[in-house]
């Protein structure tokens, strides 16, 4: 698979922050805090493939499957 055909299937953010509790002089000797976060990448739906979405949702059952009496 080349590069250019690579998928993410998340996104990771890294955010700096700086220390607001602490006097300028501590705060220089640690590292500031940092924030991570990940979430799942969702690529936007396009307006056909929506309206295939909603086809398809209407040949499906909704609810639970009654089984007939024996």
């Amino acid at each position: 698979m080349a590069d250019s055909d690579a998928v993410a299937l998340s996104t990771i953010a890294v955010h700096r922050d700086d220390w607001t509790n602490l006097p300028p002089e501590l705060a220089a000797l640690v590292a500031p805090p940092v924030t991570v976060t990940a979430m799942p990448f969702e690529r936007p739906v396009g307006s056909w493939r929506r309206g295939q979405l909603a086809r398809s949702r209407g040949n499906m059952p909704v609810g639970k499957h009654q089984r007939g009496a024996r």
